[in-house]
């Protein structure tokens, strides 16, 4: 029982140093894991920054606020209005076609009837040419409309914000002034209409995941919490 009362204390302080060892041995592999993957971004010139989002999850206003720390140019809906006068379009008509569900019925009919209506392929063609013309200039932020499609993938960050659906609702509430109802309705429309146009003029999934570097939970981590994670990843 003697020798076993006096060995106790060895053995604790053995492990201890092994449990120490080990541990700073895990964070020096965690660390050199952050800067590789830190270095990787940087060294890849990353030019660009996509933000495909949920309804209500104030992706273009975390772009917005991305493009003001970054100084790039900052587009969203504001390419509408550069499409209207490049390319001589009515923007009200824009406004129509804009990530939204292509009809057989507007695109051909509708153009019949009236040469003010813009068919989606019109609207995707001038879209394309504009976002590469703008990329040819300088880095810059994009929300939506499939740029991350249009762009290098190698020269760019491509980002989904989500959110939980009741956060998403208030917002609309809020910013929209509507009932939950007409909320609900919105926030469906939208994002039906913006996976239908990126599914028929790109052909990708916009909900898949492994279509992004980062998916960010804003209802989690916060406006400013995704805005320092995207600079983080970007070593700014």
């Amino acid at each position: 029982m003697k020798e076993q009362t006096h060995e106790e204390p060895g053995i604790m302080a053995a492990a201890e140093r092994q449990m120490h060892a080990w541990a700073m041995s895990t964070e020096l592999k965690e660390r050199a894991s952050l800067h590789e993957a830190e270095g990787l971004l940087t060294s890849q010139a990353v030019k660009y920054v996509t933000i495909s989002r949920e309804a209500g999850a104030g992706g273009g206003e975390i772009g917005r606020l991305i493009g003001e720390r970054l100084g790039w140019e900052f587009f969203s809906r504001n390419l509408l209005d550069r499409i209207a006068d490049r390319f001589h379009l009515s923007r009200t008509m824009l406004d129509l076609v804009d990530e939204t569900h292509p009809s057989w019925v507007y695109d051909v009919l509708g153009s019949w009837m009236d040469h003010k209506l813009v068919p989606h392929e019109k609207y995707v063609a001038c879209l394309s040419r504009l976002v590469l013309a703008i990329a040819r200039r300088g880095p810059a932020v994009f929300v939506g409309r499939g740029a991350q499609f249009l762009l290098p993938r190698k020269e760019l960050l491509a980002i989904r914000v989500v959110a939980a659906a009741n956060y998403r609702l208030r917002q609309i509430m809020e910013h929209r002034g509507v009932n939950e109802a007409n909320a609900r309705r919105y926030m469906a429309e939208l994002d039906n209409g913006r996976r239908e146009f990126v599914e028929q003029f790109f052909h990708r999934d916009i909900t898949d995941p492994h279509q992004y570097d980062f998916v960010i939970n804003v209802d989690r981590l916060g406006t400013a919490g995704a805005i320092k994670l995207i600079l983080a990843a970007l070593g700014r």
